[in-house]
């Protein structure tokens, strides 16, 4: 058996209950099929890149279980089929991998150092921290690139002979 997830888009007209039921349908036929469900995580309304249906959001849903090929094939036939499902992409699962909601990795960092810094009195004399850290004596992992660009641009150029008549 491969562990596969399977990202899909739902139509956010749709009633939750439908949402669900697509779900629902897709577990019952890993269960059906002799497979493992792992997880569902349920990301929510999102705004699209492009209206598709001419939808500008959609309401994305990632699920990860362990199935046959033949399994696979069968859910990727079902959700092509039902028209609340605006697209849907099946990928083998990377172990080790995480499978949060995008939202959940880009606020939380960004998050973190704001409520530090509002948590921490600063005195006025004393000079703030650099935003970023930055080694004024390292160089950077591209300089040797750059420099071999430099050198061979400094060659003298080669001039071509002159032609006999």
């Amino acid at each position: 058996m491969t562990t596969y997830e399977i990202l899909m888009m739902l139509d956010p007209e749709q009633a939750e209950a439908r949402q669900e039921g697509i779900v629902a349908r897709t577990r019952e036929l890993v269960d059906k099929n002799g497979g493992t469900w792992h997880s569902h995580d349920a990301w929510g309304r999102r705004r699209l890149a492009y209206p598709i249906a001419h939808k500008e959001e959609g309401v994305y849903h990632l699920v990860v279980f362990d199935a046959e090929a033949a399994t696979l094939d069968e859910i990727s036939r079902v959700l092509k089929i039902e028209d609340a499902v605006l697209r849907h992409l099946a990928t083998r699962h990377v172990a080790g991998s995480r499978t949060s909601a995008p939202r959940d990795e880009l606020v939380a960092p960004a998050a973190a150092p704001a409520a530090e810094a509002a948590a921490e009195p600063t005195d006025p004399a004393e000079p703030a921290p650099p935003a970023t850290a930055v080694s004024e004596t390292a160089e950077p992992e591209y300089a040797g690139a750059e420099e071999q660009l430099v050198e061979e641009d400094e060659q003298p150029a080669e001039e071509p002979a002159e032609e006999e008549e």
